[in-house]
């Protein structure tokens, strides 16, 4: 059974992950460490416990807000008047030798959990997503996700109420 664990240069082989879209993978390589050291995104890896070493996929965090004017009137609803505090996935990927074997969804449930206990410590209300084409827009539509607005690939997921 697959886990997922922070990023961890020192243990991740993040130099071997591949999955097809070349932004995702130079992400991970490059900028995946820094981001979390500077407090920009953390990046959650899906591995292999017993053989931590190759990335099976990954996702990112990172604090966000959106506009209430950019949610649907029903969302809007006993909000106030400011910026609705998220989460942001910036990112989420999985290595192409995983692609269709439920990596994505499993990614995407762990991050709705992780954003969910926040709720508890933290004001979150959204978990967002940048998708980056549509597919990928259609992926997240399916598990509930709504556009923003029409001219962005932003979609968010209202998290409920706490």
């Amino acid at each position: 059974m697959p886990s997922v664990e922070l990023l961890d240069p020192e243990r991740h082989d993040r130099a071997g992950f591949t999955c097809g879209e070349p932004s995702l993978d130079a992400y991970l390589r490059q900028q995946a460490v820094q981001h979390h050291r500077d407090g920009i995104a953390t990046t959650h890896a899906l591995v292999d416990p017993a053989a931590p070493g190759p990335v099976w996929g990954y996702y990112t965090l990172s604090a966000a807000q959106l506009l209430l004017t950019d949610l649907r009137e029903a969302d809007r609803r006993r909000l106030p008047r400011y910026p609705v505090p998220a989460v942001r996935m910036g990112r989420l990927a999985v290595a192409t030798r995983e692609q269709g074997k439920g990596c994505g969804e499993f990614l995407l449930a762990h991050a709705v959990a992780r954003c969910l206990g926040l709720r508890g410590r933290l004001g979150v209300r959204m978990l967002l997503v940048d998708a980056l084409h549509d597919k990928a827009g259609g992926f997240y539509r399916a598990y509930g996700f709504r556009a923003a607005n029409e001219q962005t690939r932003v979609l968010y997921l209202p998290l409920g109420k706490a």
